[in-house]
């Protein structure tokens, strides 16, 4: 008997270690369950499996004279990242003194097993330092890892999908811990760790393999659950006529995951490029924009299962008579971004990177009927032709005087005027200008999401000699009269009486009614 349990317990051992990787595919149906035969899981090229960092941002920021989540006590952050595919470590170049690395670029690329489905990948960031260099946090740090600050991924070269500590979380699907920060984004404020110092940064991300045909979608994927031809490149096409190509649908509408107990990997449909969807009325995270709308802005990082706020600012030109411009002032919209995005509410402002950031000519005095009527056509919908950015944009104007320091113009129009806002700089000579502008913009778009309650807009908060300064001095946000210039920040509603939680009660879709 003990020679037969020996000889069992040998061929169990002997059992491929990939053999688990079964996949569920489509409406309830399984298919390729035996996927531990398969050979090859692309015969038409050998697969390499690349990382690519796109963005990294500190998300440092100020918070009533303190500062939060500073990653270098000296400088701005020395970044650089490492990459580990399958155990093997690639690092990036140091970039320098640098808090915000747009359109990076670079590589890690590895020749991977054909017949083995899943790639081990884990990502990390780096700050270089002279004494010692830190590791920066870009993981959720759920409770069961709390000390955890890279990310650790499984990359499916079946499916050109990954699981793990980054993954597409869409609504109702997702077990246990849902992606808040997006598919192909880690923040390191994921653990709510948002006014601590943990050096929280966020970092944008792609993960893809050689595919022959060059679209995108890997051949097993073509042949077995799309039924395409893996030689032809098949982007652009709609077959379903639903308004969405099949490179979209790919990318966001397949959701694999993990069984934790028994190790299987399972897949599931969520948008079928051959079948019909309203993707011009869903709406899964409830940000205002439609499946359909974050097609048309996936080229600026939108994502259908987390939210995204689009804003386009025009500003206007100096005047003839040595008025300055009335411009943001530099590192404002970096401070704006930092606010939304620790939140996971990323932000998207077009000052002129999107299409959008007209500069309008001077005008010393602007009514809020001409803002409204004659400026919200002409040069944010020009007339008809940039029509499809509404309902998807919110328009914020800087005007040198429009009679107020700012205000709501309609639901998703708003202005804020130079000329105070100097005199507010000038008042408050030891805060950055780029705080108080961000204030006031933050401010009234804030109004423009829906953020009315009790505490907002009230006068009598500006005078500590008022009962109601002293009311509503734990609701901390720049909606309160009382932070307004010096906060670039909602309140969450964790200060106590008299407190609101504006990042819980915003209203991303108010603009639409």
């Amino acid at each position: 008997m003990r020679k037969e349990i020996a000889v069992l317990i040998a061929i169990i051992m002997l059992v491929p270690l990939n053999a688990f990787s079964s996949m569920h595919v489509g409406e309830g149906k399984k298919e390729n369950k035996n996927s531990a035969a398969v050979t090859d899981f692309d015969p038409l090229d050998d697969i390499t499996v690349t990382v690519e960092i796109k963005s990294i941002r500190s998300l440092e920021m100020k918070y009533l004279g303190r500062t939060i989540d500073k990653i270098d006590k000296h400088s701005d952050p020395d970044f650089y990242v490492k990459v580990f595919i399958n155990g093997e470590e690639f690092r990036s170049p140091v970039w320098k003194n640098q808090k915000y690395l747009y359109d990076i670029g670079w590589r890690a690329t590895l020749n991977v097993p054909d017949d083995v489905e899943l790639v081990n990948i884990t990502i990390q960031l780096w700050d270089a330092n002279v004494l010692g260099d830190k590791l920066c946090d870009i993981d959720n740090n759920y409770e069961d890892f709390s000390k955890s600050y890279d990310i650790d991924i499984w990359y499916s070269i079946k499916t050109g999908h990954w699981f793990g500590d980054d993954s597409l979380s869409p609504p109702d699907i997702h077990w246990r811990y849902p992606d808040l920060s997006g598919y192909g984004r880690a923040c390191g404020c994921d653990d709510n760790s948002i006014y601590q110092n943990d050096r929280d940064c966020e970092i944008w991300f792609d993960i893809y393999q050689n595919d022959y045909d060059g679209d995108g979608i890997p051949y097993w994927m073509e042949e077995n659950v799309y039924h395409t031809d893996p030689t032809k490149d098949n982007r652009g096409e709609d077959v379903d006529g639903d308004g969405v190509p099949i490179e979209w649908e790919y990318k966001w509408g397949y959701y694999i995951w993990q069984h934790w107990w028994d190790g299987e990997i399972d897949g599931e449909m969520i948008y079928d490029p051959n079948k019909w969807e309203d993707h011009k009325n869903l709406d899964p995270d409830n940000d205002g924009l439609s499946n359909y709308e974050e097609y048309e802005t996936s080229q600026w990082g939108s994502d259908p299962f987390r939210p995204d706020l689009f804003i386009e600012v025009d500003q206007m030109a100096a005047g003839p008579n040595g008025e300055p411009a009335s411009m943001l002032p530099p590192g404002t919209k970096e401070i704006l971004t930092t606010a939304y995005d620790k939140h996971n509410i990323v932000y998207h402002l077009d000052d002129g990177c999107m299409g959008g950031g007209e500069i309008i000519p001077f005008k010393s005095k602007v009514s809020g009927r001409t803002l409204r009527e004659d400026y919200y056509n002409k040069y944010f919908l020009h007339n008809g032709e940039q029509e499809w950015r509404k309902g998807i944009f919110h328009y914020g104007l800087v005007v040198y005087d429009a009679g107020y320091p700012g205000y709501v113009i309609k639901r998703d129009e708003f202005q804020i005027s130079s000329s105070y806002l100097n005199d507010k700089c000038r008042k408050l000579f030891f805060e950055d200008p780029a705080i108080v502008y961000g204030s006031a913009f933050m401010h009234e778009t804030g109004h423009t999401l829906d953020i009315w309650n009790p505490g907002v807009d009230n006068p009598d908060t500006m005078s500590p000699f008022k009962y109601d300064y002293w009311k509503y001095r734990p609701y901390k946000s720049c909606m309160n009269y009382g932070y307004t210039y010096i906060l670039v920040d909602y309140s969450d509603g964790s200060h106590g009486m008299n407190d609101f939680d504006d990042w819980h009660d915003l209203s991303l879709t108010y603009f639409d009614g």
